[in-house]
């Protein structure tokens, strides 16, 4: 095939008639312009759209909840009381691990906390911190809150993982240094498996080794790899794991996240956390006058009853992600995000260019794109022209060309349209 055919319209569509998964687009609303026509959505990195079933899922526990009342917890028909269940082996299946180790509860950062209360336990000599410099800001003001509360100065207590001078992407080599030169005073490392501004899938088998070679702790924001890349969780031995659910879990705004615990940890009573009564043996969980007794694995992480909605909401899409596959999605991504970073390179430009590993293996389906000089400007006419995109300061727009509903032609449209803006 020549570059000429490759950078066609054609070519894009002939891609489209072969991918296997191109009817799954149709199962998703995709927000259309006033005269009906499709906008280029390549926004699922920062909150997915809506599954068609999402409001069938949703419309049957508020009519069970109008007809049973409190006895929908039994009698619904899909019971409310073990309703976190349903969608643990599914999210297992996405994120690479044992139905023990995951449970979809609370939203990220409350989970991270909740994590770190189990997993970071400083001492005076041995209580430093390892994040990626250019962690998303939460998980950096979940650490720094972490240290205050232990009595420590972050400033002191938080080391970053930087990329060298003049380079975007972090080196697993650097984080060996840093472990090899403070790891006596490290006690954990929480990183974002899938850096939100490059788009860098880490190793993170790799990151569990250098870490627990140290002793240290080594925990995962998974929040941009979740349903995106396939993290393996279990085999990769780190100790914890915390994601969301509303990017390309396509579960709406400010929806639950989701938490992994290792099993090696899943029969350590004695292990520190908050607890609450959903994280009680759940034969004795309404025997009031119980003791606690704690749950193995990460069910033993929650706290309360769960918001049946949004649950209802999460099952929508689960249920279409245990009928596609992680591996055929990977597979789709790879193709897919592959041609759009060839169509983005053939554009003859100093104005931009990507920061995202070109190694797919290192990346999920995000493209960062770094703009000279920028002002906004380029994002803003690519919105005008119904293409959504993210913007993250200082410089770069971020595309995601999620393989569920985004196509072949989603791509060229948007390099056509970048390119004329350009």
């Amino acid at each position: 095939m020549s570059t000429l055919q490759k950078s066609s319209l054609d070519f894009a569509k002939e891609q489209d008639q072969k991918d296997k998964l191109a009817a799954y687009r149709d199962k998703f609303h995709i927000p259309k312009d006033s005269n009906g026509k499709d906008w280029i959505y390549m926004c699922g990195n920062s909150l997915g759209l809506q599954p068609k079933t999402t409001q069938q899922y949703i419309q049957q526990e508020l009519k069970d909840w109008a007809h049973f009342g409190v006895e929908g917890h039994f009698e619904a028909k899909n019971p409310w009381m073990p309703y976190h269940e349903f969608l643990t082996d599914s999210m297992a299946k996405i994120m690479g691990a044992k139905p023990i180790e995951v449970v979809i509860m609370n939203t990220l950062t409350t989970n991270l906390h909740l994590l770190m209360v189990s997993f970071y336990q400083p001492t005076a000599k041995k209580y430093k911190i390892v994040i990626e410099s250019d962690a998303f800001p939460s998980d950096r003001y979940a650490v720094e809150s972490q240290l205050h509360f232990h009595g420590f100065d972050p400033k002191d207590g938080l080391i970053e993982w930087k990329p060298r001078e003049g380079e975007e992407l972090l080196r697993m080599e650097d984080l060996e240094t840093i472990l090899d030169e403070q790891g006596d005073e490290i006690a954990l490392l929480l990183i974002g498996g899938l850096n939100y501004y490059t788009g860098q899938y880490l190793d993170l088998k790799q990151i569990a080794g250098l870490g627990h070679a140290k002793n240290c702790m080594v925990g995962i924001d998974l929040a941009h790899g979740a349903g995106n890349i396939m993290p393996d969780l279990h085999d990769s031995g780190v100790d914890f794991a915390a994601w969301c659910t509303y990017k390309y879990l396509n579960s709406g705004p400010g929806s639950l996240g989701g938490l992994f615990v290792h099993e090696k940890h899943a029969y350590n009573k004695d292990l520190k956390r908050f607890a609450g009564w959903w994280s009680h043996n759940k034969d004795t969980r309404f025997n009031m006058r119980q003791e606690f007794d704690v749950m193995p694995g990460a069910e033993g992480f929650q706290l309360s009853n769960p918001p049946i909605l949004s649950m209802a909401a999460i099952k929508a899409s689960l249920d279409i992600f245990e009928e596609v596959g992680m591996s055929n999605l990977r597979e789709k991504s790879k193709a897919l995000t592959g041609y759009f970073e060839y169509l983005i390179n053939e554009i003859d430009t100093d104005r931009i260019r990507i920061i995202t590993p070109s190694n797919p293996e290192e990346r999920g389906c995000q493209l960062s794109i770094q703009v000279k000089h920028a002002d906004k400007s380029l994002h803003q006419k690519l919105t005008d022209h119904h293409i959504i995109t993210d913007w993250r300061e200082p410089d770069v727009i971020r595309c995601a060309p999620v393989p569920l509903y985004n196509t072949f032609e989603d791509v060229y449209r948007m390099t056509e349209i970048l390119k004329t803006l350009l």
